[in-house]
């Protein structure tokens, strides 16, 4: 459903999304904290590259973004060509590569809970001790659902941000910052919840 709809909205996304707020400047400049020039980073549902892809490529990093709808690669390579481009879900996805750090901003609540776990897993794999990871999740505790954006449906499923929290514990991730992006609202907004965790030096059990 959403690779369908992505590729629906790629031109009122692009128009849409432009700029980063003061809030996620912040988030991922803590992600970031200690990386040099060159450092590499893992995008995953990277969508257009704008603007958190541009925003890291503009700081001098090197980027590998991953998503599962072709047009909005197609406006990632044009933006930024000189960067690495993978068209695959996040379900499915596995690093071969060892990455500095790794983003994975409004993706992870558009795929079913079940698969949260196996995929913050690979992306600890993927990390150096002390590599960190940037995420949003929902921000409260609801059943999965569906809801339209640009006159397209959307799916949407995550862990309340608790759950979330002793989820990268489980898994070996030492938990450095976490905010509330958006308050959940009694109506329709069910709320976002950012974090930044990283790689702990803790061994863990395998999945």
């Amino acid at each position: 459903m959403n690779r369908t709809s992505y590729d629906a909205i790629v031109t009122d996304w692009e128009r849409a999304r432009v700029a980063l707020s003061d809030a996620e400047r912040r988030i991922l400049a803590l992600l970031c904290e200690g990386l040099g020039p060159g450092s590499t980073i893992l995008d995953l549902g990277c969508g257009t590259g704008r603007p958190v892809a541009e925003h890291l490529v503009a700081r001098g990093f090197r980027l590998t973004g991953v998503d599962q709808s072709p047009k909005m690669l197609d406006v990632a390579q044009r933006l930024l060509p000189e960067q690495e481009w993978i068209l695959g879900s996040l379900e499915t996805f596995t690093p071969h590569r060892t990455y500095d750090a790794a983003v994975a901003w409004d993706s992870l609540f558009h795929i079913p809970r079940a698969e949260h776990e196996g995929i913050l897993r690979r992306v600890r794999a993927a990390l150096p001790v002390g590599g960190r990871l940037a995420l949003t999740v929902g921000g409260s505790d609801h059943s999965a659902f569906t809801d339209t954006m640009f006159g397209h449906e959307f799916f949407y499923d995550s862990h309340p941000p608790k759950v979330v929290e002793a989820l990268l514990e489980s898994l070996g991730f030492e938990l450095v910052h976490c905010e509330f992006l958006d308050l959940p609202t009694s109506e329709r907004d069910k709320g976002r919840y950012a974090l930044v965790a990283a790689h702990d030096s803790r061994p863990t059990n395998p999945g």
